[in-house]
């Protein structure tokens, strides 16, 4: 039985994606891709991650329409927002649709992600 915790990573910018992918099984995380909304949603509700670290700006489905879906689905997987937007209003919506966290990514290091992670799953 793999009792690793399972991450998904929502993220359209490919060397994102890889950075964040290649530090959390690096971490010892089960990690999931998505390049776009829809596969995103497709695989958080498939899949039930432990945790979904989720891009704003996406392709197909934004990250605010994944956020909706999956809330509407009853889902309470635990949700960081990762976006470029640092406009507060934007940071409030995703909060009210649901988000745990959010990372502006002009701001953070992959060690803020990390530690954002642990204790979001130390909570849950």
């Amino acid at each position: 039985m793999d009792n690793k915790k399972k991450i998904l990573v929502v993220e359209d910018e490919a060397t994102l994606q890889k950075a964040l992918n290649d530090v959390l099984v690096q971490e010892g995380y089960n990690v999931l891709s998505a390049l776009d909304g829809m596969l995103g949603l497709d695989l958080a509700l498939k899949e039930k991650p432990d945790l979904i670290l989720l891009d704003v700006i996406l392709p197909k489905m934004d990250g605010f329409e994944v956020l909706k879906k999956l809330r509407e689905n009853d889902s309470q997987i635990p949700i960081i927002i990762l976006t470029n937007l640092s406009d507060i209003s934007d940071i409030q919506k995703a909060l009210d649709l649901g988000a745990t966290t959010y990372l502006v990514k002009a701001d953070f290091h992959l060690d803020d992600v990390l530690k954002k992670i642990k204790e979001t799953l130390s909570k849950n």
